[in-house]
C-alpha cells in the first residue's frame, strides 16, 4: 500500500488497517508479512485483502499461513498477484502464481474454502529471435497478467504445518486413500 492505492477508499465503510514493509501514506502498521501474527491478534480481521504483493514475498506459503491466522472464521480473503509479468522491483521479485498455485497456498485442510480462483487480463506473447531455435517466434498461449483467489475461512486450523499435509490435500483439497 505504499504506492498508489485505492484500498482505503474501497473499504471506506470499514475499519481499514494498511500494512506494509515500508512506511507510506496508506500504511498504518509497518512490519513483515511473514510475521503478521506478531503484529495482530489471531482471528482479528473480517477481510484480508492484498493486491500485487505475493510475487514480492520470499516465502509466500508462510505469509499465506499468517493471513489465515489473523482472519476470523467466516472472514473473506482476497489475493490478486501476477501470473505473467515482467520482473520488477528487484531484488524483491520472487514468484509468479497461477490460480491453481493460489489455491494450493490456501488449502481446505487449513480451513479455507475457495469461493473463486481465476486468471484475468489476457496477454499476447511470442518467443523472440533470441530463443532456442525450436521456440523462435512461436506464440505463447494462455498468458494472463493476473491471478486471483477469493476464499472464506470456514474453520480454525489446529496447525498450519505444511509437512503434515499430503500432496493431494493441497492440490485437490482431499486426502485420497493410499
Amino acid at each position: 500500500v505504499t504506492g498508489k492505492s485505492t484500498a482505503r477508499q474501497l473499504f471506506s465503510n470499514a475499519r481499514y488497517v494498511g500494512f506494509d514493509f515500508y512506511p507510506g501514506d496508506n500504511v498504518d502498521v509497518v512490519g513483515d508479512a511473514h510475521a503478521l501474527s506478531r503484529h495482530f491478534e489471531r482471528e482479528s480481521f473480517d477481510i484480508v485483502f492484498t493486491r500485487a504483493c505475493f510475487e514480492h514475498l520470499a516465502l509466500p506459503w508462510i505469509v499465506a499461513e499468517e493471513m489465515m491466522k489473523v482472519l476470523k472464521v467466516g472472514g473473506i480473503l482476497f489475493v490478486e498477484t501476477h501470473f505473467s509479468y515482467a520482473s520488477h522491483e528487484r531484488p524483491w521479485h520472487f514468484f509468479q502464481f497461477s490460480d491453481m498455485g493460489l489455491r494450493a497456498l490456501f488449502p481446505p485442510a487449513f480451513g479455507m474454502e475457495c469461493i473463486e480462483a481465476g486468471m484475468s487480463n489476457p496477454m499476447i506473447g511470442r518467443f523472440s529471435r533470441l530463443a532456442d531455435a525450436y521456440l523462435r517466434y512461436q506464440p505463447i498461449p494462455g498468458l494472463y497478467c493476473h491471478s486471483e483467489f477469493l476464499g472464506r475461512k470456514v474453520r480454525s486450523a489446529d496447525s498450519y504445518d505444511w509437512r503434515s499435509l499430503a500432496l493431494d490435500e493441497v492440490v485437490h483439497g482431499t486426502r485420497y486413500p493410499s
